[in-house]
């Protein structure tokens, strides 16, 4: 007869790609089909899946490749398949054939094998560091015309967390922001300090550097559209009025002059990048998020200018008669773009362009670099990816755009120039202050000190946030409510936490009673649903990971996270831990409350959310 005997190794040296019910029976169906139909396959040439939650069984073999060789119909060649695998093998117990899918039901001895594997592995599912090409992703890149908002919260939870998964699945992983600068929209905010500002800064203010700045981006705005709009009273199109309207003029002006690298333009510049700089900072370490490494749109646009030059030497790209460089992107499908303006200024595109070619010749040995950007430059990538290719650069087709939606709120769209957006500081603290009033309600905080409890409430408002926005699949814009995500009974953040304080307290409560678990006791004679059910979720784990890891999607973590928790919930609500008399039976379900526990932590590490010990 064939046993998984390989189980235990297959798991404890194949942690990141876990493939191990696969893989081993597999193994089983090479004999079976050699010895029904007479034909020989190679173990990859079977495929399987999950099996439906409506159906009996652990896994599913898709029969209809087979059908062929048997030269049968699917259902009695699942039945045959079935019934080989049922008499030669150990630990299948049962299965059923739905059509052309064979379901295979595995023993208990199987998965409390598993568990046990699963136990002593203490990074389960990870692979080891730096096994694979490093990655770099580029993640927040602000202008410093604003404050961060709640469109960059899932920018950067996204990034921060891609980053993460891709360590965990054993990339070496480069976590970069480009910082935008330089342009017009921060010539914007400088004009507009020069005009109306009065010397304010953030110490005569007590505004944050990044939020004052912000201001000016929006007070520009107020006095620029007046004047568009007297324009357009006088006959004029819009966007000539656009264009000629005295602010904008002026603001152009102050651009041509820090690219001239006028002294007073520059100074002003570097004064009040410095504010939002600092602010940023705070807001970064109030999100506990990092770089590896920060790149200037000041400094890239440089490379970028000299390579567009090159390009037109080179008969890559034209020039118009005003002045101004484009490239034709027709014969790609795509349209015709300007890549620096008529008075020789440099546009997005521009600095886009040197900053690729000098992160690929800072880190040479990176595999590919993404970027983190909403969808609404979903056609700037395309045009990137393709001039890079047109002036031969070797890693053109390393780059790749990681394109997310849009956050919404209720009232609508949020707009930077209006001031309608959503600040991150202000979330943030509305998210403490919504989870202060939550853990105040359930009245378990007494004995702990202010300043604990102003950290607690930290926590629990920042992984409501941070799972509220990363447990959607990214490709698709949402709706933020930041009530209902720190919902302690719902799919948040939150309810996970809740989970994992309480494996901690049952754990507590163990060894109070009878001393640590123990690592390598003998199972019970058997066991129920729930703990099975419990024992199949963690095995899951590095296949979630796997997935996220390949498909770039956080949500992939998020929701087998609220999977795990809601099944050691299910278990929780039906099992007795303490009170257990059997005390093989105790020790078992400790163990699993253990390992929930910390696969939880681990888990929700990786989305960049701590979890706390209390609540």
């Amino acid at each position: 007869m064939l046993y998984f005997r390989a189980l235990k190794n297959a798991i404890q040296t194949d942690k990141s790609t876990m493939k191990t019910k696969e893989s081993l029976l597999a193994q089983a169906l090479v004999e079976a089909v050699e010895k029904l139909y007479q034909h020989t396959m190679n173990i990859n040439d079977f495929q399987f899946q999950e099996t439906r939650k409506e159906f009996a069984g652990d896994i599913t073999l898709v029969v209809f490749p087979l059908i062929k060789i048997s030269k049968t119909g699917p259902e009695p060649t699942g039945q045959a398949i079935g019934q080989y695998l049922k008499d030669h093998v150990a630990d299948i117990t049962d299965f059923n054939v739905v059509k052309g899918f064979l379901n295979i039901s595995l023993s208990q001895s199987y998965w409390l094998q598993t568990f046990d594997a699963i136990a002593q592995a203490s990074q389960f599912g990870f692979a080891s560091a730096g096994s694979k090409p490093r990655v770099m992703v580029e993640y927040s890149s602000p202008n410093t015309n604003k404050p961060l908002h709640l469109g960059h919260m899932r920018n950067i939870f996204l990034g921060y967390s891609v980053s993460e998964i891709l360590k965990a699945n054993g990339h070496s992983v480069t976590k970069v922001q480009i910082i935008n600068d330089r342009g017009i929209h921060i010539c914007k905010s400088m004009l507009a300090w020069k005009k109306f500002g009065q010397g304010e800064t953030p110490e005569t203010s007590g505004l944050k550097g990044d939020k004052l700045v912000g201001k000016y981006y929006v007070e520009f705005e107020k006095n620029y559209r007046p004047q568009v709009k007297a324009l357009m009273e006088q006959g004029m199109e819009e966007e000539v009025a656009k264009k000629e309207a005295p602010l904008m003029k002026e603001a152009q002006e102050m651009l041509v002059k820090w690219e001239q690298k006028d002294p007073e333009t520059v100074h002003l510049w570097e004064t009040m990048n410095q504010w939002v700089y600092s602010g940023f900072n705070s807001t970064y370490t109030a999100m506990n998020v990092d770089f590896d490494k920060l790149y200037y749109e000041s400094d890239t646009y440089l490379l970028g200018k000299s390579e567009v030059e090159k390009g037109l030497q080179q008969g890559i790209f034209y020039q118009k008669e005003d002045g101004s460089i484009w490239v034709n992107l027709e014969d790609e499908g795509l349209d015709q773009k300007a890549l620096l303006r008529k008075d020789g200024t440099a546009m997005y595109i521009t600095q886009d362009i040197g900053t690729a070619i000098l992160r690929f010749n800072d880190y040479p040995d990176t595999a590919y670099q993404i970027y983190t950007v909403g969808n609404e430059q979903e056609y700037h990538f395309k045009v990137l990816f393709k001039i890079l290719k047109k002036l031969g650069f070797a890693q053109a087709d390393q780059c790749f755009h990681l394109s997310y939606g849009m956050v919404e709120l209720p009232e609508g769209k949020m707009k930077s120039r209006e001031g309608t957006v959503v600040d991150a500081d202000d979330l943030m603290a509305e998210m403490k202050a919504i989870a202060r009033e939550t853990a105040e309600e359930t009245g378990k905080l007494e004995n702990m000190d202010d300043a604990a409890k102003d950290a607690l409430h930290h926590t629990i408002g920042m992984a409501a946030l941070k799972f509220f926005l990363l447990r959607v699949d990214p490709i698709k814009n949402m709706l933020f409510d930041p009530k209902s995500s720190i919902d302690f009974n719902g799919q948040t953040g939150p309810f996970i936490q809740y989970t994992y304080v309480r494996t901690l307290a049952i754990q507590r409560k163990f060894t109070e009673q009878f001393g640590q678990p123990e690592a390598n006791a003998a199972h019970p004679a058997s066991v129920g649903n729930d703990e099975l059910q419990i024992i199949q979720a963690l095995y899951n784990w590095p296949a979630a990971l796997q997935k996220a890891a390949s498909t770039y999607d956080p949500s992939q973590i998020a929701n087998y996270c609220y999977d795990l928790a809601r099944v050691y919930n299910a278990f929780y609500q039906h099992n007795s831990i303490i009170r257990e008399e059997d005390t093989a039976v105790r020790n078992f379900r400790m163990q699993l409350t253990m390992i929930t526990g910390r696969t939880l932590q681990q888990a929700m590490a990786l989305l960049g959310i701590e979890m706390p010990e209390r609540m």
